[in-house]
Formats: structure tokens, C-alpha cells, sequence
């Protein structure tokens, strides 16, 4: 039977975290682990997670110390991690609620790829309040997955995240120390980088607790994007664009030779004058998933803030 290693990382997560590893329990697919890397924290969550591994067994839980640098230091150092070994891999935020189906959604499609392929499931979400309250769904994309969108946007929340040993093995090359702005967004960089499948699904496979601790949210309401906007503005995304090129740089050797060519065009349209960055742009085909996203999209290459 194919296996799973969940990546929980936490840092103070006692409030929601008992609901989240209940919804682990009940997940029809039952054969997984559980890895929790802990960045220091001083509330309950390891006495949470200690009694949790107490009821599912000793094997069953592996508890760690992170990096404590941050999320993004925490998360790819489980997913680099050579100690961690199983057909898949699944990210696990500490406060969201997973739906049963989750898994085993997501590994009938991942069993259908050639594992020799990098493969990289994702979903919808559905968005819940601090209390469980039903706040609707995330945005819906019905555009091709592709190094094309990936270069201008993350298309899911790592939290939706389940990927196979090939994907992981394109992580572990980079490292778990790369310096990149969002470990899902690298995830799918690196896949449709190479020339992987992805596959996003429709249909949430998980409750996202929208809260105002939430590393960066979901892009929903006017209030979020108007937060967005000011977050281009300010140049948050240029910033981010530019620590993506740089760590991609010694992902080239594997890329396939169309994403090399078009990794080198944005490169080069995103150092051009006004009228060259456009049209460098346009010929490059990057795009994102909605419309108000690529408007957002088209203001960022107008004031140069890509």
C-alpha cells in the first residue's frame, strides 16, 4: 500500500490545532505519518501534539525542532528531508480542517502519473471563520496550470499541496536553505519548471481558517485585494519576482528547454525600458488566473513592479 508523510509545521497554533489533527484522523486514506516540525512554541501545541501521538502511537507522530527562520525555513526543511520517506508528501498548516476525502483524492490522481514524472496535486479551498463559520469559497481558476502562470503567481495554498517522491527530489536539490518568499509557490515553480503534471481541482479539499494571523491569506474581498494592491505598490511582488529568479537560476539544468527560454525572456523583459518591458511581456505569454488578476498582472509590468 502507497504511504504519506504530512508536513505539519507549527508555532503556537493550540487554539485550532486540535481540530486540525482530528481532521487528520478521520481521513479515509489511513496509511500516513505524521512529521511536526515545532519553530518554538510557548503555548500548549506540543502538549497538544504529544498527546495526540500518545492515542495514534509512538511511529505514527515524529516530532521535531524547526529551524526557527521562519515558515517557509520549516516547511521545506521536512520536504528536504532524506530521513522522511513515503510515496507522498502532503503540507499541513496547523489551523485549517481537512476534508475526509482529501488524501485519497488526491492520491487516485497522483497514482495516475508515470512516478518518474513530477507530480503536484492542489484544490480550491473552502474559507471558514475563527469560530467554523462558513465564509464561502476561494476563487475559481479554469486556466491551464503551467511555468507560465507559476512565474506571476502561487495557483493553490500549499496547505492543498500533496506531491510525489519526484517533486520532492526537485526540492531536495534546491535545498530546504533556498531563499524564496513562499515554500507553495517554489513547490510550483519547480514542478511546471521541469515539465511536471499539476493537477488543480475544483472542488476544496480543505476548510482554510481565514484569520488574522494567517502568513498571507486568501485573496478574497474587497478588503484582501485592496491589501494586495497596496502590497504592489509598496513593491512586495517585484520583490518576491526577484527572489523566485534568483533561486531558479540554479534550477536551469532542470527545466525543460522551452521553460529555460522563456525563464531567460521574462528575465530579460523585467530589466527593459517602458515599451520593451511590454512587449518582452506579451511575447513571453505569462498570465494569471482571473481577470482582476491579470489586470493587477498588467499594472505590475506598467510601473515596473515585477
Amino acid at each position: 500500500m502507497v504511504s504519506v508523510a504530512i508536513l505539519l509545521c507549527t508555532l503556537n497554533g493550540a487554539r485550532f490545532l486540535p481540530a486540525q489533527l482530528s481532521s487528520l484522523a478521520r481521513q479515509r486514506f489511513r496509511n500516513w505519518r505524521l512529521f511536526v516540525s515545532d519553530d518554538g512554541s510557548t503555548d500548549e501545541t506540543l502538549s497538544i501534539i504529544s498527546n495526540y501521538q500518545r492515542e495514534k502511537g509512538g511511529a505514527s507522530v515524529v516530532v521535531r525542532e524547526g529551524p526557527r527562520q521562519g515558515v517557509v525555513r520549516n516547511f521545506l526543511g521536512l520536504a528536504c528531508d532524506a530521513c522522511i520517506s513515503a510515496d507522498y508528501f502532503a503540507y499541513s498548516d496547523q489551523d485549517d480542517i481537512w476534508e475526509p476525502d482529501k488524501l485519497s483524492r488526491a492520491i487516485e490522481w497522483l497514482q495516475s502519473i508515470p512516478p518518474q514524472i513530477p507530480a503536484l496535486f492542489c484544490s480550491r479551498v473552502r474559507l471558514i471563520d475563527e469560530h467554523d463559520r462558513d465564509c464561502g469559497l476561494s476563487p475559481l481558476f479554469s486556466l491551464q496550470p503551467s511555468f507560465r502562470n507559476a512565474l506571476v503567481q502561487s495557483i493553490a495554498g500549499g496547505n492543498t499541496m500533496v506531491f510525489n517522491n519526484a517533486a520532492r527530489g526537485l526540492l531536495a536539490h534546491c535545498g530546504h536553505d533556498i531563499d524564496v518568499p513562499l515554500h507553495d509557490w517554489w513547490t510550483y515553480l519547480l514542478v511546471t519548471g521541469a515539465g511536471g503534471a499539476v493537477r488543480y481541482d475544483p472542488l476544496p479539499t480543505i476548510r482554510y481558517r481565514a484569520h488574522s494571523h494567517n502568513v498571507v491569506g486568501a485573496n478574497v474581498g474587497w478588503r484582501n485585494r485592496i491589501r494586495r494592491l497596496q502590497m504592489l505598490k509598496a513593491g512586495d511582488f517585484e520583490h518576491w519576482s526577484a527572489l523566485n529568479i534568483a533561486a531558479l537560476e540554479q534550477f536551469r539544468s532542470h527545466m525543460t528547454p522551452e521553460n529555460r527560454s522563456l525563464f531567460d525572456l521574462f528575465c530579460e523583459a523585467r530589466q527593459r525600458g517602458f515599451f520593451g518591458r511590454q512587449l518582452g511581456f506579451l511575447k513571453a505569454g505569462v498570465y494569471r488566473q482571473t481577470l482582476l488578476g491579470n489586470l493587477g498582472l498588467a499594472a505590475a509590468v506598467w510601473t515596473k513592479r515585477i
